[in-house]
């Protein structure tokens, strides 16, 4: 009797005092994913991988990690992850990302607005020939014309748009 109350106010406390509202669901297999991890860890006496425990509750091993991360309290992003002398390192220094800055997207929307001025042969030949990685033999094979003909209109595309930008 004493097990089933100590598992509700668990649960009860879980979802009253967490910063963001998980669904009872997700909350229910994180509960059943540390339920399985702390039974694991008293058999073999070290940590289960997520692999085990998906294993162990019969989930999908990405289940078992939204479960987890579904529990874990938020961090701010200004929250000091170390220091030295003054010199401090903040989560969001740590998370930074130099690949999808200001410049990048001004650039992605630059070279959309560039490809949409050509002709819908040449978008077709650029989209063959970089996104999905084809030779000029191949394009050339699928369009019907020459390989010459595919790298004169390749060209021609690529200068367009170094013009446009």
């Amino acid at each position: 009797m004493l097990m089933p109350m100590i598992v509700g106010e668990i649960r009860r406390y879980l979802r009253d005092n967490s910063s963001l509202r998980v669904s009872r669901s997700m909350r229910d297999t994180a509960y059943r994913v540390l339920q399985a991890k702390e039974k694991f860890m008293n058999e073999h006496q070290r940590e289960p991988s997520i692999e085990e425990i998906a294993k162990m509750l019969e989930l999908k091993r990405e289940e078992v990690v939204f479960a987890l991360d579904a529990i874990v309290d938020p961090v701010s992003l200004y929250e000091p992850v170390y220091e030295h002398g003054g010199d401090t390192i903040c989560v969001m220094d740590q998370v930074k990302d130099s690949k999808n800055t200001d410049e990048s997207w001004l650039e992605h929307i630059a070279l959309k607005e560039a490809m949409e001025r050509l002709t819908d042969r040449e978008k077709r030949i650029l989209r063959m020939r970089f996104f999905e990685g084809k030779t000029q033999m191949e394009v050339s094979a699928e369009v019907g014309i020459s390989q010459a003909q595919v790298s004169r209109l390749e060209k021609s595309a690529i200068n367009r748009i170094k013009k446009d930008l």
